[in-house]
């Protein structure tokens, strides 16, 4: 997804230059960093004539996305080929086959080769479209077609190890290998039953809607790329800047400020991106330097930030472009699963408000002076910005129109929304030509930036049709529900427990939507099974909780990673922090899976919300302070397990937890209460 860019013409949101000191990263420590870890950010550097034509074929490629999406009919077995066709010609002109590789205008001849083949592959299947489709299964007879095939499917493996990462092209290869040895069964090993039955898989994975071109990249080419353009458009109209300073306007003053102003903004930002590294180094880079400022250390100042921004992917109503998979495996309306999403991403900010709170009390720490904020009066003058992005929501909640035409009329409110800053710009620097130069920069830097963010995705949702296909061909879901069933033994517990950790595992360096994608096929059909009974919305939100996670889970945690670089603090203790600080995410899967009300699942009445919402807010309060082990002093060890105990009451929905859980809560708070107030008076 995109990053936030700031503009050199945006009035800054806080003297960020008088908070910066050495004790925090710059903006090329966390580059070092991101290059280390994360394969998306090693990308080719082009400058002059080639940058200009790439940033233009990025830009044409954009608008290709929404004209197709929006106005075209194609066929689906045109249109596709030609999607992930175009994504590998832009895919090998941004990445290349080694990180590190700074080389100024460098293509060497295998990448030429690449794009030449392995984009021409999808091309060549475009343009005899219907020749596939009249030829169905006889096209195994075809060595012509087959040799295409091969080099499709290798070219997009190899685009996949340059900027997704090797985990999800372990489970590809192994997953292709048990398909090619399931297929051939028992038949002799002759050269004629090994060409067969590579040419069974080269059909099915290429050919059909089993592999490649199945539901992930179909969701992909028709929802999210639209959407991640809308992303990059709504970043161009310095919307990032206002939510940092209507959280700093909000709760700098607060005591602790600067960690409340980066979970608040985080949360806002995440919305739009749905990005944790990219939400990190937006915000982190305003709001750790704060932090450390007022007495944080640097690896909770990272983490803080860190977790904050992972909640980004399950803040509605973008949620990381998984919502739309979502909708796409359930068959639940979108809007739909953007309410029901609301509660548990609710309760992972509050939870992290609440710890950064009781640590800043803990240490005894200030928030930042009124007269350093912005003032909230002057803020609402710019609240226009918000336009777009409402909008969207009530088009798409609204079913008034298709979430990519949604899209698309959200693009144009935001160009809109950019007027009035750019023609002020104009005025002031040069007049009506100015303005017209600053408005075609912003639409083609934002078409330029969607191109970008567009690549990784559709790459990883290409690969996950892969292994979905070979899940499906092969039957592999049904053995692996006899497999779990029987270790579980029918016991909800044990069959959630596996499943997370198949989610964390495979999560490690495994972009939201492609590891969303493989869990949707394999674990969450294992989790509806009657004998173990976890509801439809509530088996694929478990899974996709536990697939955001990895972020901020040591030894692979990209964002903490990032948090780390900019606060200059250890990567692992930051790591450790953060994942402390999202216990949240954790929780709460467990609750809904166990007691599907909190998606607002099989609800009676209006009184019946109210009080989940309520009794889960007071219970993620005590689970806080049992974690932070400080609310008016410090909490002893067995009262720490009484409030915990309380808020996991609270948590799970039912009129006599709750009852159970509130005693335990409010008898800690009022222990922990008077018992400072005696000490304080001795």
């Amino acid at each position: 997804m995109g990053l936030f860019k700031k503009k050199a013409t945006q009035e800054p949101v806080l003297p960020v230059n008088e908070v910066h000191d050495d004790s925090t990263g710059t903006a090329a420590d966390v580059e070092a960093v991101m290059k280390k870890y994360d394969r998306e950010s090693n990308t080719r550097v082009w400058e002059g004539a080639p940058k200009v034509a790439i940033s233009i074929l990025m830009a044409a490629f954009s608008l290709y996305c929404i004209i197709d999406t929006v106005f075209l009919t194609t066929l689906t077995e045109i249109r596709l080929p030609v999607f992930v066709g175009l994504v590998l010609l832009l895919g090998f002109l941004t990445f290349p086959a080694r990180k590190g590789d700074d080389r100024v205008n460098h293509l060497p001849w295998y990448d030429v080769l690449l794009i030449v083949c392995g984009s021409g592959a999808y091309f060549f299947y475009a343009a005899n479209a219907m020749t596939v489709i009249q030829l169905s299964s006889r096209i195994m007879k075809e060595p012509l077609y087959m040799v295409i095939g091969f080099i499709g499917i290798i070219a997009l493996i190899e685009l996949c190890r340059r900027c997704v990462g090797i985990p999800i092209l372990c489970v590809a290869g192994v997953l292709l290998v048990y398909t090619f040895v399931n297929l051939m069964g028992t038949r002799a090993l002759t050269a004629d039953q090994l060409a067969l039955t590579l040419s069974q898989v080269i059909r099915t994975m290429f050919y059909t809607t089993n592999g490649i071109f199945g539901g992930p990249i179909s969701v992909c080419a028709k929802f999210i790329v639209v959407f991640i353009i809308f992303g990059a458009f709504l970043e161009r109209t310095g919307i990032a800047n206002f939510f940092i300073s209507l959280a700093n306007a909000v709760a700098g003053a607060a005591p602790g400020g600067p960690a409340k102003v980066a979970v608040i903004s985080s949360a806002l930002c995440g919305m739009v991106s749905g990005s944790s590294v990219g939400n990190t180094v937006t915000t982190g880079s305003v709001t750790i330097p704060m932090m450390k400022k007022t007495g944080y250390k640097g690896e909770f100042a990272g983490a803080v930030e860190a977790a904050a921004s992972t909640g980004g992917q399950i803040m509605p109503p973008i949620m990381g472009a998984a919502a739309f998979l979502m909708a796409e495996f359930t068959g639940e309306p979108y809007s739909q699963i953007a309410v029901r999403a609301i509660l548990p991403a609710v309760l992972y900010f509050t939870g992290i408000y609440i710890a950064v709170h009781l640590e800043a009390k803990k240490l005894g720490l200030q928030g930042i002076p009124r007269d350093q904020l912005p003032r909230l009066g002057h803020l609402m003058k710019r609240i226009y910005l918000l336009f777009p992005l409402v909008l969207l929501v009530a088009l798409v909640s609204t079913n008034t129109y298709t979430m990519a035409y949604s899209a698309a009329l959200a693009i144009v409110a935001t160009i809109v929304v950019s007027l009035p800053d750019i023609i002020l710009d104009g005025i002031h620097e040069g007049g009506a030509r100015r303005s017209g130069l600053d408005l075609g920069r912003m639409v083609f830097g934002a078409l330029e930036g969607g191109a970008k963010g567009s690549i990784t995705v559709a790459v990883a949702c290409g690969m996950a049709g892969v292994i979905s296909g070979c899940i499906t061909v092969t039957g592999l879901a049904s053995k692996l529900l006899s497999a779990i069933v029987s270790v579980a033994g029918g016991h909800m517990m044990i069959a959630l427990v596996l499943t997370m950790l198949c989610c964390i595992v495979l999560g490690m360096g495994v972009p939201t939507t492609a590891n969303y994608c493989i869990m949707a096929a394999t674990c969450a059909p294992i989790l509806m099974d009657p004998s173990i009974g976890v509801t439809m919305m509530a088996a694929h939100f478990f899974v996709f909780y536990f697939g955001i996670v990895a972020d901020i889970t040591p030894p692979v945690a990209l964002a903490a990673y990032a948090g780390s670089a900019i606060a200059k603090a250890d990567p692992m203790k930051t790591g450790v922090n953060a994942t402390k600080l999202a216990i949240a995410a954790f929780i709460v899967p467990y609750i809904f899976a166990l007691s599907p009300q909190m998606l607002f699942i099989d609800v009676d009445s209006a009184f019946q919300v109210v009080q989940i919402c309520i009794s889960a807010l007071l219970g993620i309060f005590g689970v806080a302070a049992a974690l932070n082990g400080f609310l008016y002093r410090h909490i002893p060890m067995l009262l720490r397990v009484v409030i915990a105990a309380g808020g996991l009451c609270m948590l799970v929905p039912g009129t006599w937890s709750d009852i159970v859980g509130f005693l335990l809560v409010a008898g800690v708070v009022l222990y922990q209460r008077f018992s400072a107030r005696r000490l304080t008076a001795a």
